[in-house]
């Protein structure tokens, strides 16, 4: 009997999961750069719309090289089933969107990525969707916040850019107590360090264009859950809304899974170092990274982590400090984005977060003097004298 790919080693779902060669036994996974499908008769096409024959009709609907990617994706996560999407925030909407209707109820933690506050806060209320924000690191703030109404609950754990911690086991259990379903952004964390859907969340929602690219070169998002919510939520809205993943973006990221675990173990170990040395300088008046036994999370990452992220969140008091040290930097570059081979910091109220109302930045930690920091695939040795050397002159 063939061995179960689902019994596999990680690093083995990454090179193997899911490949389907084509005719011609290639070596790296095919890329079908096709809109459409032919048939070799009206009635195979026939069988094939009516879902009697599994085939493809439409890139929109699905791909084989985007399937590929899902596949692989799926087999990663443990989840049942993976839907690509265009971008992150494609999945983050197509995911809330999905699940709630006029009349319903969403919370979420407020500390959430300046798009997805702005969906939750701006967007669903547009539609007759309640939203509630919580401290997300409150289990008590949840308890109260959750209603026999609430559909929907969006946890983002570590968040960005401040890295609160939420118990999802705990969160899960109260909304599944009213029947709500349970999305998880598991960007900072990565599929190599947390199982959303083993601890009881209901869906798992990535940007792919951050750890699973992770080489600074395509967009995408991926949605992950079980077969019976995507054929109650998600399979119509998908089809026919379409913020489908390109084909090329698809076969990109697939090269990119084949060293996710090599590349975000390796900045992991590097940003947990970083984090200890800049944890000493005399300009840094906080550091917060999961795996410091000094972060308020710090427990319940422990809990649900295999490993700290590559991300590190820092605060130099003020805004002059933060950009004169983001100024200095010579490896690091200044860009918004993260999970990147390339290291790179942030100041996020003016950027990431600049949508976020300035009076409510201090409730999501969001500070003038703070910097979000992503290790990349640089000499750890390098990057440490790059940021001592910025620190000295912010």
């Amino acid at each position: 009997m063939a061995e179960d790919p689902k019994d596999w080693d990680v690093a083995t779902k990454l090179i193997r999961g899911g490949i389907a060669r084509s005719q011609f036994m290639e070596t790296a996974e095919a890329l079908y750069l096709t809109q459409g499908f032919t048939y070799d008769s009206a009635e195979g096409a026939d069988r094939r719309f009516s879902g009697e024959d599994p085939g493809f009709v439409y890139s929109r609907f699905n791909n084989p090289t985007v399937k590929m990617f899902e596949d692989r994706l799926a087999l990663l996560e443990g989840a049942e089933v993976c839907r690509a999407q265009a971008t992150g925030m494609a999945s983050i909407h197509a995911a809330l969107m999905g699940l709630v209707r006029a009349g319903d109820h969403v919370v979420a933690g407020r500390a959430l990525f300046g798009s997805c506050r702005w969906i939750v806060s701006e967007w669903l209320p547009r539609f007759g969707v309640e939203t509630t924000f919580v401290d997300a690191t409150d289990i008590r703030e949840w308890e109260a916040a959750i209603r026999p109404n609430t559909k929907a609950v969006l946890i983002e754990t570590p968040s960005n850019p401040v890295l609160e911690i939420t118990d999802i086991r705990a969160v899960s259990e109260l909304a599944h107590a009213v029947g709500a379903k349970v999305i998880v952004d598991n960007v900072f964390a990565t599929p190599i360090f947390q199982k959303p859907l083993e601890l009881g969340a209901d869906v798992v929602v990535y940007s792919a264009t951050k750890h699973i690219d992770g080489q600074g070169r395509v967009l995408g998002g991926a949605i992950l859950t079980s077969e019976a919510i995507n054929e109650e939520f998600y399979r119509d809205s998908l089809r026919h809304t379409g913020p489908s993943l390109s084909p090329f973006n698809a076969w990109v990221m697939l090269k990119g899974l084949e060293t996710l675990d090599l590349r975000v173990r390796r900045q992991t170990d590097s940003a947990f170092a970083l984090a200890n040395t800049m944890a000493e300088h005399k300009k840094v008046q906080k550091v917060l990274y999961p795996f410091r036994s000094d972060h308020p999370g710090h427990n319940v990452a422990k809990s649900q982590m295999s490993g700290g992220g590559t991300v590190i969140a820092l605060d130099l008091g003020t805004r002059e400090a933060a950009f004169k040290f983001l100024n200095a930097l010579e490896i690091v570059d200044i860009s918004n984005n993260l999970g990147d081979a390339k290291s790179m910091a942030t100041h996020p109220p003016t950027t990431t977060h600049r949508s976020v109302p300035e009076e409510q930045r201090p409730l999501l930690g969001v500070t003038e003097g703070g910097v979000r920091l992503s290790v990349g695939l640089e000499s750890v040795e390098d990057l440490k004298r790059d940021v001592i050397r910025a620190l000295d002159q912010a």
